[in-house]
Formats: C-alpha cells, structure tokens, sequence
C-alpha cells in the first residue's frame, strides 16, 4: 500500500493529536516515548515543509526579503 504523502495541516492536526494524548497523563512511560518520538519526527517534517515554501516564497520574490510593515505602507 503507498502511503499518501501528508501535508502541513495533516501533520499539524497529527501534531495536536499527540500533544492532547501526552497532555492528559495516562500514557505509560513507554507510550510516552513513542508519542515523543513521533511527535518530534511530525515536528522535523513540519520544519521541512515550512523551510521549503519559505524557499520558493523568496524565488518567487527574486531573493529580496521584505520587512512586513514596509510592505504594508505601500
């Protein structure tokens, strides 16, 4: 079976899931290890995706990094 490849919202809802079950403090200490583990992989794959679009924002930008307020001034 190919697993379909998730996306930010998708990992950040799995992100929120793992946080909520870690939260309520009836895991074991095993299962809490296992939900750290993934919740940290979830974590790394959040910051790929987040460094990659920040990359093809800048290519879309020719590189120029723009201060918010400036922009919001024109």
């Amino acid at each position: 079976m190919v697993k379909k490849k998730e996306g930010y919202e998708d990992l950040m809802s799995r992100l929120e899931d793992i946080i909520d079950k870690m939260e309520k403090g009836e895991l074991s200490l095993d299962e809490s290890i296992k939900y750290y583990e993934d919740g940290m992989k979830t974590c790394n794959r959040l910051y790929k995706i987040l460094n990659e679009a920040e990359g093809r924002i800048k290519i879309l930008n020719n590189g120029d990094e723009e201060d918010f307020e400036e922009v919001e001034k024109l």
